[in-house]
């Protein structure tokens, strides 16, 4: 196979999931062997404060709060998500920004 041909190939596949990879997202992650419902949770999302990973060029301010929103729902933690924080650099490569959230009613 010749470069040219693999590196059009390679091309392709990244495109075609750089599409999928711009999604916010919650930041929660399981621990598998966890022995505790307080141990249950690793990454930076709790059940009564979201964090979500995004990118600033490709998503609104409207999309971020309302997946918080529907988190603290889901959770039954609270009616709504308030801001609390924004770091940048600390999510994946093409998400780079946390913005952290508090459960209310």
């Amino acid at each position: 196979m010749s470069r040219f041909k693999f590196g059009f190939i390679l091309a392709v596949c990244f495109c075609a999931s750089a599409c999928s990879a711009l999604s916010p997202y919650v930041d929660r992650r399981r621990n598998v062997y966890a022995q505790t419902p307080a141990e249950l949770y690793v990454g930076a999302s709790k059940p009564d404060a979201p964090a979500i990973c995004y990118n600033k060029l490709t998503t609104t301010l409207e999309e971020i709060q309302k997946l918080a929103d529907a988190e603290c729902v889901e959770q039954e933690t609270g009616s709504r998500a308030v801001m609390v924080k924004e770091t940048i650099f600390t999510c994946k490569l093409l998400l780079p920004n946390h913005m952290y959230f508090k459960c209310v009613k």
